[in-house]
This record gives structure tokens, sequence and C-alpha cells, in this order.
């Protein structure tokens, strides 16, 4: 999983093995080690929320999915989900959750990618 952050915006972006983890455990997680002793943690967990959302605790990034919009989320053709959430004193946080796609520019960085809906095939 891939975590971007962008001034008041978070996107994750989740391979084919990370779905299936998703689906079959509720969330997937990954670590970033910054310095000797402190990490940063991010997770995606399926749960009975009524929307996207993201919450921060310590050094852990938690953004939850209503279980049923992943729930066969790998097979079919839905790229992700977005919304907007208030995240105080006048800001909004904007989050993104998406398929990991093969780059169409460049040789994959990650073999476990999905394949680009624009691809040329053949």
């Amino acid at each position: 999983m891939k975590l971007r952050i962008h001034d008041d915006a978070l996107r994750l972006r989740l391979s084919r093995g990370d779905l299936r983890t998703l689906d079959q455990t509720g969330a997937v997680e990954a670590t970033t080690h910054v310095a000797p002793g402190s990490s940063l943690v991010y997770r995606l967990r399926a749960a009975d929320v009524p929307r996207l959302g993201a919450e921060v605790e310590g050094s852990t990034v938690t953004v939850s999915v209503p279980r049923e919009w992943v729930d066969g989320w790998e097979e079919d053709i839905h790229v992700g989900f977005e919304a907007t959430q208030d995240a105080g004193d006048g800001h909004a946080l904007a989050i993104t959750v998406e398929k990991e796609f093969d780059c169409l520019h460049r040789p994959a960085d990650a073999a476990d990618a999905f394949p680009h809906p624009d691809a040329p095939t053949g």
C-alpha cells in the first residue's frame, strides 16, 4: 500500500495483494520507519462506518471505509473512493482510496499492480 500526502489531501493506493488482505482480515497497514524509535503507520480498515473517513492517533493514520464498499472490490471495475471531511479550523481533508495501476509511461514498479485501464491490449 502506498500513502501520498499533499497539503490537505491523503491518498492510499492498494495493490491486488493489499485488497486480498483487506478482504480476508478487514485491514491492511504499512509502516514507514522515520528515525530510530519512531515510525509512521498507515492503515486502511473496512468498518461499520457510514462514509470514508480518517483519523490520527499517535503516529498512526487510520482510514476507515464502509465494509460494503470493499466487498468484492478486487474483481469489480470500480477504481476507488473519494470523500472530504472537516479537519477543523476551516480546513477540509480530501481522502482518496484507489487501486494501484501499472504505469503507462515507464516500467511497472509493482508486479502486483492492477493492469492500467488505458493500457494498449494485444
